[in-house]
């Protein structure tokens, strides 16, 4: 399924072990440019398509994870309803390894270090597939949202928020 030339990322093993198909994609990062945004462009897919995945944390100190459209912004409001807490916000960009083993724009839904409750934007599921990060800069991967979803044990809701100009 991948290329000779990328290399399996962590995420990738655990989808190849849960036997859930795939398609790896790399992209070139050199230039810095590594926003869901450009990474869409860099891959040649539609924007709609490609999903960024952000840790949160609520105010019982709980970290939620929320995986939405590259183009949006997260709902704080909505996303703390759906995860049942009174407020909700961005974890530190120092505390994204610690938590999750990954690295800011490297950070994936699939293989953190914990299971954490993990919410994707429901217009997810009106994609044949999307895209998420691999694991580590350069690398996404192609994924039905249909198996996406119990692999992490997610649940959807509507928690993203397109800024001016967006859907």
């Amino acid at each position: 399924m991948a290329s000779s030339k990328q290399e399996k990322t962590n995420v990738m093993r655990i989808l190849d072990q849960k036997k859930i198909s795939y398609q790896p994609h790399a992209y070139s990062h050199e230039d810095g440019k590594i926003d869901a945004v450009s990474v869409a462009e860099k891959v040649g897919v539609p924007v709609e398509q490609v999903y960024k995945t952000l840790v949160t944390r609520g105010a019982s100190k709980g970290i939620f994870v929320f995986v939405i459209p590259a183009a949006a912004e997260l709902n704080l409001k909505a996303a703390a309803r759906a995860v049942g807490e009174k407020s909700i916000e961005m974890i530190h960009v120092n505390e994204i390894n610690g938590l999750t083993g990954y690295i800011r724009g490297g950070c994936s839904p699939v293989g953190m270090k914990k299971l954490y409750p993990t919410v994707i934007d429901e217009s997810a599921l009106s994609c044949g597939t999307i895209f998420v990060s691999a694991g580590k800069i350069g690398a996404q991967v192609e994924v039905n949202p249909a198996d996406l979803i119990p692999l992490v044990r997610a649940k959807t809701a509507a928690v993203a928020h397109f800024p001016e100009g967006g859907e």
